[in-house]
């Protein structure tokens, strides 16, 4: 498997520009995998994240191992906690809730994880995640017990990704949240990407074409798509190859 965070780099770099389906393992029926992942293959997605805020012991761990065996895409661990971590996959973003206070979530679960982790080949990208306030309460708010940056205030949106930057994060990862009703605005993510030179993921209330358009547009280097995909599959035929 290839340095996953290397072509993250190099796909910014060149402006090609990336697709991530997530997947959540509390939602995901394993019996429904091959078919899920067959329309995968032959859309446009090119990495297949796995994670969730709220997710049974050993469910993500059953996941991986049967995606892995249907696929070539990097599978990349998108934890809510250390519970979460599988041997299987071939990357982890190693994720600090940037936009929140919690000290769980800032340090104390990475302390958590090392043990883990060096029992494992998984590859770690270290990520600044930001939490964007997106007209609901959100499962990483109730999970986590913080509250998300307001949408509206780009200044300090955009600082705090600096800030990840500059305390040597690796990705910054902008996140309206799991069933958002809101994506995280354009403005935001233009400032964020005019202010930061490490690569750019946003994710969040993108249901449509148009608004993943939009936030490549924008200036995402990579796109996550989650409830677009748990709510009409049809949506894999405006993604085909």
């Amino acid at each position: 498997m290839m340095n996953i965070y290397n072509h993250i780099l190099q796909a910014k770099n060149d402006g090609n520009k990336l697709l991530a389906v997530l997947i959540d393992p509390d939602k995901f029926q394993l019996k429904n995998a091959l078919q899920f992942i067959d329309k995968v293959n032959n859309s446009v997605i090119t990495h297949i994240f796995i994670g969730g805020s709220e997710v049974g012991q050993n469910v993500t761990q059953a996941l991986v191992e049967v995606i892995k065996m249907l696929t070539d895409l990097p599978i990349v661990l998108f934890p809510g906690d250390v519970t979460q971590i599988s041997k299987d996959a071939d990357a982890i973003l190693f994720l600090s809730l940037l936009s929140g206070r919690n000290p769980d979530y800032l340090i104390d679960k990475q302390v958590q994880a090392v043990p883990l982790l060096e029992k494992t080949k998984l590859e770690v990208i270290s990520t600044g995640y930001i939490l964007i306030e997106s007209g609901k309460t959100t499962a990483v708010q109730r999970v986590t017990n913080t509250l998300p940056l307001n949408r509206t205030d780009v200044d300090a949106i955009t600082n705090t990704a600096k800030a990840g930057e500059l305390l040597g994060k690796k990705l910054i990862y902008l996140e309206a949240g799991s069933g958002a009703t809101y994506e995280v605005p354009a403005e935001v993510i233009e400032s964020v990407k005019n202010k930061i030179d490490i690569p750019l993921i946003v994710g969040g209330g993108i249901r449509t074409k148009k608004q993943i358009e939009n936030a490549f547009i924008a200036g995402a280097d990579m796109v996550v798509i989650g409830t677009a995909f748990e709510e009409d599959q049809q949506f894999f035929e405006q993604l085909k190859h």
